[in-house]
């Protein structure tokens, strides 16, 4: 990486435009640098729940301003602008925003399928980007993003805050260094939190006209909506979420791929996985069920994750969003904020404790912004990249599936224990909900071969697999090909 270290005056780009969902300019590629004293206008993009919550974090940091929002919700806009208690303007397009000379970075908060797009656009007008997690929506149009702020030379990280808690350095220490716990011999990755079915109707969903839903939309397909909610629900939709393993899935794993592996694993070579979408009959298509084992040549990782209720005995080892790294001398479970760490024994004899890693992660982009210094984020668009691609692979295998078997199942030898136990677990959990895990009902994908340089799935499989790395664009919101 190339850390940009170059300053002007004022940035200075040509109009660039999203009339009519179409990106009609060139923007210029002139870098604005912000010295140690000015003050930096911040453009959120998004203004729903999260984005009201960043933009309270940024606004605490000195020399941070609120400077423009914008959202296909105008209603939202207007909310957030005033609950900023500035004097920002509330834009009528994103092409407005972004033609915004008084704006030097964006927040991005948008759904899932907006991010990428959004980022690019930002960064070729001129701007640096803090994108919410996960970065992408398919894995290709993550790597376009990344070329993105290569070509643009922009400061940009994503919003797995965990990233920025102090803790996290600790427990790599007391891993790594100190190797307290001995060698590292597997992971175990969790996401169990309960939620509820989302609708389903029988009469399409009638959007608000007040929304500009084509720009909600924007790289989306247009298809009618059988959920009850137009908003968040857009997660457990594949045209426009990634599921709960693209929602809070890509903290647990950017974790592990932080304090396990010191990020020097950045995609799994094989993986199996499978799922389903059960006990709710609502309109919804991600699993509210996902289990998925990652080959990564070293140590094994598994992600457990359920949306259901855990009833009776049928429940999770360790934290309900969290890690767990077994070692030859006990394990340390981790979770945002907290970890601690016992012996084979299960004798507590360390505990960690941190922050989260919220008001820090913001800080780390704006001091970065600053200084122009692209190495000194916590989740620079590359590491956020890898940790997203974990998900989206993870989805690929539950969407490349056929109904499951323990016999296929099977084909995780040598350290499948973990895997073992995880089945075990999610059969327990599944027959507590009157589910069968051998049933029609539950997916399993073969295992799939990943070409850790180029991304795409090879060997047996490979066909299907790869139809899911990128999506079909909506005419007018294509992601530009960079890489």
């Amino acid at each position: 990486m190339n850390p940009t270290n170059q300053s002007i005056t004022r940035r200075s780009f040509l109009h660039t435009g999203l009339a009519a969902g179409v990106w009609l300019g060139t923007a210029s590629s002139i870098t604005y640098a912000a010295n140690a004293n000015e003050e930096i206008g911040v453009g959120l993009i998004g203004c729903g729940g999260r984005g009201g919550q960043l933009m309270k974090y940024f606004m605490k940091i000195d020399g941070v301003k609120m400077a423009g929002f914008y959202d296909p919700d105008p209603g939202r806009a207007a909310a957030t602008k005033k609950a900023s208690k500035g004097n920002g303007t509330v834009h009528a397009s994103l092409d407005d925003l972004m033609a915004d000379d008084g704006i030097d970075a964006v927040i991005i908060a948008t759904c899932n399928h907006w991010h990428c797009l959004a980022a690019i656009r930002a960064m070729e007008a001129g701007k640096d980007v803090y994108v919410e997690k996960p970065l992408s929506h398919s894995q290709w149009e993550g790597q376009q993003t990344v070329a993105a702020a290569r070509k643009y030379n922009r400061i940009c990280q994503m919003g797995t805050q965990q990233r920025s808690d102090p803790m996290q350095a600790e427990i790599k220490k007391f891993l790594h260094q100190d190797k307290a716990l001995g060698e590292i011999q597997s992971a175990r990755v969790n996401r169990y939190g309960q939620r509820g079915p989302i609708g389903k109707r029988t009469e399409p969903l009638v959007i608000d006209s007040k929304i500009d839903y084509n720009m909600w939309l924007g790289p989306a397909q247009d298809e009618p909506l059988y959920r009850n909610n137009l908003h968040y629900d857009w997660h457990w939709d594949w045209n426009t979420g990634s599921g709960e393993m693209g929602n809070w899935g890509v903290h647990v794993l950017d974790d592990v791929r932080n304090n396990v592996f010191q990020d020097k694993v950045s995609l799994p070579q094989r993986i199996i996985g499978g799922g389903g979408r059960v006990a709710w009959n609502d309109a919804g298509e991600t699993p509210n069920v996902h289990f998925v084992y990652f080959d990564t040549g070293s140590i094994p990782v598994v992600i457990g994750l359920s949306n259901l209720k855990e009833i009776g005995s049928a429940k999770h080892p360790g934290p309900g969003s969290g890690y767990i790294a077994y070692c030859e001398g006990g394990r340390l479970e981790g979770q945002r904020g907290r970890a601690v760490a016992f012996d084979n024994d299960g004798k507590e004899i360390k505990s960690f404790k941190g922050s989260g890693g919220n008001d820090l992660h913001q800080q780390n982009f704006i001091d970065a912004v600053r200084s122009r210094d692209a190495s000194s984020l916590n989740t620079e668009v590359q590491v956020g990249h890898d940790s997203t691609g974990w998900c989206n692979l993870a989805n690929i295998a539950f969407r490349a599936g056929d109904t499951f078997s323990y016999a296929a199942a099977k084909e995780v030898s040598g350290e499948g224990g973990i895997w073992n136990s995880l089945l075990e677990e999610t059969d327990k959990h599944l027959q507590s909900h009157d589910i069968k895990i051998e049933s029609s009902e539950i997916k399993l994908s073969p295992m799939l071969t990943v070409d850790v340089e180029s991304g795409q799935f090879v060997d047996d499989h490979a066909q299907q697999a790869n139809g899911f790395l990128k999506r079909e664009y909506r005419k007018g919101f294509e992601v530009p090909k960079l890489a």
